[in-house]
């Protein structure tokens, strides 16, 4: 893993000075800033395209930039390589990996597979290429369940997250096989907070991602990926919304919703590994074109495969 400590000595300059260098790199190198909903403010503020996991995977395969600069985790990063071979990927913070993708292994999943001849395998997008390679089609939160529903297979084996495949288990007849697997961010949220919540805001609408344990999920009001949340706060009739998933999500919720209250279910909960990119290595990376992600060709290939079939449950 690169020195990241030693590239990114800023202190000279305001926050204010490296966006605007950033935007102007990005103009003269054709540039594309994809960026996590998780991330901190000032980098969702450089934002082309702002996201989850979905929308930045399916904007990838679309962009005509020839630089695209991925502000998430390792896994997404990768993802947008894949989708997109030709373009140059940079992601600012190559030590910034997902807890969770890494909870799956391919010598793992090739046993479990054997296990179960006869099901097909299903990837949450949360996982590292060797593992999409492995599998027949990929999925994300919010398309989860029609990924699963449009497979022609009674059984399906569902890795990484446990919380997801039992969401997923709600809406369908198949046998799900779940991975455990799990995020450590969503998890954290207990149904104690849920219940102090309601008393506190007792008009307020609960959102909370899938990723949430079973007994949260069950006494949510909506539960939905973060773009699926970022779009129940612009229809709701609601005033007030109380919101389980990674603080980042918020801070977008709040300006993109000025006349609108959102709180965070509990204590918020921060993914320490989304919130390591900072303007200096977005600066950095866009100056020396830095941290160029690859995937080994033949991973890429059959990672790709089970992608594109995501892309047709948009």
């Amino acid at each position: 893993m690169p020195n990241i400590a030693s590239m990114t000595d800023e202190k000279s300059l305001s926050n204010e000075e490296m966006t605007a260098e950033i935007k102007c790199l990005t103009r003269e190198k054709d540039a594309f800033i994809l960026v996590h909903n998780y991330q901190l403010p000032e980098i969702q503020a450089l934002a082309d395209i702002l996201g989850d996991s979905l929308d930045l995977a399916r904007r990838s395969a679309e962009t005509m930039h020839k630089i695209i600069v991925f502000c998430g985790v390792r896994f997404m990063a990768e993802t947008a390589h894949i989708l997109a071979p030709d373009k140059l990927v940079l992601h600012p913070r190559p030590d910034a990996g997902c807890p969770m993708a890494d909870m799956v292994d391919v010598e793992g999943l090739r046993n479990l597979k054997a296990e179960h001849p006869r099901a097909k395998t299903v990837a949450y997008v949360n996982t590292n290429a060797e593992v999409k390679a492995e599998v027949d089609v990929c999925c994300t939160s919010s398309n989860a369940v029609k990924v699963v529903e449009g497979i022609d297979a009674a059984e399906i084996i569902f890795v990484p997250d446990c919380n997801l495949a039992d969401y997923v288990q709600r809406f369908t007849k198949k046998k799900i096989i779940p991975w455990a697997g799990f995020c450590y961010v969503h998890r954290r949220f207990k149904v104690e907070e849920v219940e102090a919540s309601r008393n506190q805001f007792p008009d307020a609408l609960l959102m909370v991602h899938p990723e949430c344990d079973p007994e949260v999920v069950a006494l949510a009001d909506v539960v939905a990926s973060t773009n699926g949340m970022v779009k129940e706060a612009k229809t709701s009739k609601h005033k007030r919304f109380i919101v389980g998933t990674e603080e980042g999500l918020i801070h977008r919720l709040k300006q993109e919703n000025p006349g609108k209250e959102f709180y965070s279910l509990g204590s918020p909960k921060i993914c320490e590994n989304m919130k390591k990119i900072r303007l200096e290595h977005v600066l950095d990376s866009l100056r020396m074109d830095q941290y160029k992600v690859t995937v080994e060709p033949d991973v890429a290939a059959r990672a790709k495969k089970a992608l594109n079939e995501m892309l047709r449950y948009v």
